[in-house]
């Protein structure tokens, strides 16, 4: 069996705020509730997602940027993510809720090309991926930031979830004039 998040401390890794609580940390999720999210988003999530969802349900990090190669519309060197969305219907920020993956799809026009797990400071104008293409529904995908303002480029940030949430940094690592 494999083990995720191997010598990384997630003690600290999420910020329980109001907000939160309200839009983003879902109830724990059964395999039941798991079955039917996969099933309506069309796509097996990473175990090391449902992993990091098992010890919490969706929420804010502490850490929420993570450093790019190209210059994005939040800033040159770096995105910054607001939430993780839940496996769940009821918060506003989880995977089948009101603001879940299939809604920036159908209503914002996002590229089909997975699973919208993470949304940007920007109200909608960039999000965070699991993007399938080369591995299909059922691979593991990569994680790629897509930014609407820009004609929704695309721009790799991971090979995995597991690196994505590993890399993520305080927005202290970086200047006023990045953020």
């Amino acid at each position: 069996m494999t083990t995720y998040f191997n010598d990384f401390d997630l003690s600290d890794f999420w910020d329980n705020d109001d907000y939160a609580e309200e839009a983003y940390i879902s109830a724990p999720f059964t395999e039941e509730l798991l079955t039917e999210i996969q099933a309506l988003l069309g796509y097996t999530l990473p175990a090391s997602y449902v992993a990091l969802m098992r010890q919490q349900n969706g929420g804010t990090p502490v850490r929420t940027c993570l450093p790019t190669t190209e210059p994005t519309s939040w800033a040159e060197d770096h995105v910054a993510i607001t939430g993780i969305h839940g496996i769940g219907r009821e918060k506003v920020n989880s995977l089948g809720g009101k603001f879940g993956s299939r809604f920036w799809i159908e209503e914002w026009k996002y590229p089909d090309i997975g699973v919208y797990f993470a949304d940007c400071p920007s109200a909608g104008h960039d999000m965070i991926c699991l993007d399938y293409r080369h591995c299909g529904p059922r691979g593991e995908p990569q994680v790629v930031h897509v930014d609407q303002e820009d004609d929704y480029r695309i721009i790799y940030l991971s090979p995995s979830f597991e690196d994505f949430i590993r890399a993520l940094e305080h927005e202290d690592n970086f200047t006023d004039e990045d953020i």
